[in-house]
């Protein structure tokens, strides 16, 4: 496993992942305290999510408190060409490529098809169901190779897919399969998982039964294992492999080692399943005090700085807290307003069905009334 920050923020050296973000410029000491920043904030509007949930105003939430050097150091790795393919939990990856926590809660509570342009942002809508998103990550980078954005020397032009994916889906089929039409075409993807070690209430080492990073390899696809909580580490194995599969040498696997400090979503009891010592060791290596310690031993951050982040991210989650809060329900008919471009038949009956059955109800509203 490469880890380039310790625990207690003690640097060790890599060469080819120094010399990767040496030239980037991905390891000053003001990028460092940018990528500091962004954890405080995501992990500030996650926490407020959780609660608002609680509170009835999302129908849902699935945290990602403890993955956000994993999701951050990737995020800030792929250059803004490059188009990222997200699972569900992805909130740090969705900070990272500008796109508003509000608009992921407003999808997860039921107003939004997703909120966003993916071909603005270069970064697909969430997916829900396990695995699904790897095979379209893996057909656009096909299509990319067709397009004559792959391997063509030019650093603006060239293009790479990342795929994410958690420890749990990578026991999917689609995954499996993903890996077969990407190591035989030799797509520009970059398949990353966050193992945060439990699948719902499933250990990893029960899915398998050997470190995940060599599942790709049976298919020639080469891998590497990171500490996903070092948030350097990430950083270097997503930005080489990316420009590597940009560079058309092909796909590349990256396991990143995190956990999930919060439950699988908020309709799962952790406790049921998980020890309490299990979380302390983890909370021990959290990510965001990391790097906040390694930024103390360079001098390069203070009270004030620490401070400010504070205030910024109580500040966002006030934002979200009343933005939720003041949100009227849309019609329910536009969920038939963008399915297609043109005009469906299908979804023309479809709408036209709806309307008659919401229409029994607000007879049902008038005769109430009377």
């Amino acid at each position: 496993m490469v880890q380039l920050l310790a625990p207690d923020g003690t640097r060790s050296r890599h060469e080819e992942f120094d010399a990767v973000l040496e030239a980037g410029s991905l390891a000053t000491d003001e990028a460092l305290r940018g990528y500091y920043r962004d954890m405080v904030m995501i992990r500030a509007a996650d926490l407020e999510a959780t609660s608002l949930q609680r509170q009835g105003q999302l129908g849902l939430w699935a945290s990602a408190l403890g993955q956000e050097a994993a999701q951050i150091g990737a995020g800030h790795a792929a250059r803004t060409q490059d188009y990222l393919v997200p699972t569900y939990r992805e909130h740090g990856i969705a900070w990272a490529r500008g796109i508003e926590p509000w608009r992921l809660l407003e999808m997860f509570r039921g107003i939004s098809h997703g909120g966003w342009d993916p071909h603005e942002l270069r970064t697909h809508p969430y997916m829900i169901v396990l695995g699904a998103q790897a095979p379209h990550a893996v057909g656009y980078g096909m299509g990319l190779q067709r397009d004559g954005l792959v391997g063509t020397g030019d650093a603006e032009q060239d293009t790479a897919v990342l795929a994410l994916f958690g420890d749990g889906a990578s026991s999917e089929g689609e995954v499996s399969e993903s890996f077969t039409f990407a190591a035989s075409f030799q797509a520009p993807v970059v398949f990353y998982t966050q193992n945060n070690q439990w699948a719902i209430s499933v250990p990893t080492e029960v899915q398998s039964r050997v470190p995940l990073a060599q599942r790709s390899r049976g298919w020639g696809i080469p891998s590497v294992r990171v500490d996903g909580n070092d948030v350097l580490a990430v950083m270097g194995a997503v930005r080489i492999a990316l420009d590597a599969a940009r560079a058309g040498e092909g796909p590349r696997f990256i396991e990143a080692l995190t956990y999930r400090m919060a439950a699988h979503t908020t309709s799962d009891d952790a406790s049921r399943y998980r020890p309490g010592s299990e979380e302390e060791a983890w909370a021990a290596k959290d990510p965001i005090l990391r790097l906040r310690r390694h930024l103390e031993q360079l001098d390069a951050i203070d009270e004030d700085y620490v401070a400010t982040c504070d205030e910024e991210a109580h500040d966002l989650a006030m934002q979200l807290h009343h933005h939720i809060h003041g949100m009227e329900d849309p019609d329910p008919m536009v969920l038939f307003d963008n399915v297609y471009t043109e005009p469906h038949p299908v979804v023309e009956a479809e709408r036209e069905a709806y309307a008659q059955h919401l229409a029994q109800f607000e007879d049902e509203t008038e005769e109430v009334g009377r």
